[in-house]
């Protein structure tokens, strides 16, 4: 496991984490913030891409396509996402409309999907779990959904106190249709902003925890992978899946996955 405390916003784009200084393999994540009336230009040779506005508006173009007005929440606690898949190679410009905070995940890709949009409504929310470790989970780009060849994205809401990713579980051996090996990263925001959440990765010979705070990144590579919100904290992190195939199986510890029929 990674962990990459936050930094100070910088205009442009800034890139958090990937396979230069962790043990990801695939996946490379970053954070792009525009003032108002802010712009930028790229793209992602041999990669595919998805950018999720964490909060503001911007106008997209990519793809021979022109989206405007993307993004219709203040922060990650004011709805459901807006975001744009990206095919590799694409050229991508945003500019921004009001002050507009994206996040970007890009995984290698061959051929990937056809540039699209994937509006608040696109989105799938999920009540996941019961009692101390009920939370909301919204899927912005899934298997099946037409919306990647490799990348799979969602956001996790964990009320304040309670739990998520749990019972504990992991995603590091391929062995379908039990579980699949796929590598995860974690991007942390908290509510009010001054609070922590506590994340453990563990398995067989190693046993890791870190307090989270807002803004900071996970990259988890093995193991099972709990997330726990401090009391009088809402925690919410943008979770990227990426493997070989795009399928999710996972594997709940045995030590632990009794508490689903107990709560």
């Amino acid at each position: 496991m990674s962990l990459i405390q936050a930094k100070p916003l910088a205009p442009g784009y800034s890139h958090i984490v990937g396979p230069d200084q962790s043990e990801l393999e695939h996946i490379e994540f970053g954070l792009l913030w525009l003032a108002d009336e802010g712009s930028w230009e790229g793209d992602f040779p041999g990669r595919e891409a998805l950018l999720v506005v964490l909060g503001g508006q911007c106008e997209i173009e990519a793809g021979g396509e022109t989206w405007r007005g993307v993004g219709r929440r203040a922060d990650v606690f004011g709805g459901k996402a807006s975001a744009v898949y990206l095919p590799p190679g694409a050229r991508c410009r945003v500019a921004g409309r009001r002050e507009v905070e994206i996040a970007v995940a890009s995984v290698p890709a061959s051929k990937g999907m056809k540039a699209r949009l994937i509006a608040p409504e696109d989105v799938g929310v999920r009540a996941v779990g019961e009692g101390a470790f009920q939370r909301e989970v919204c899927d912005i780009a899934c298997a099946g959904d037409g919306a990647g060849e490799r990348l799979l994205v969602g956001e996790t809401y964990n009320p304040s106190g309670l739990w998520s990713s749990y019972p504990p579980h992991k995603h590091d051996t391929q062995r379908p249709p039990e579980e699949s090996k796929l590598e995860e990263v974690y991007h942390f925001r908290v509510k009010p902003a001054g609070g922590f959440g506590i994340q453990r990765v563990y398995g067989d010979g190693f046993d890791e925890a870190y307090a989270v705070q807002n803004r900071d990144t996970v990259a988890i590579t093995r193991g099972y992978h709990p997330v726990g919100a401090a009391p009088g904290y809402e925690l919410y992190y943008l979770w990227i899946l990426a493997g070989e195939e795009r399928v999710m199986h996972w594997w709940e510890d045995p030590s632990h996955s009794w508490v689903s029929s107990q709560a």
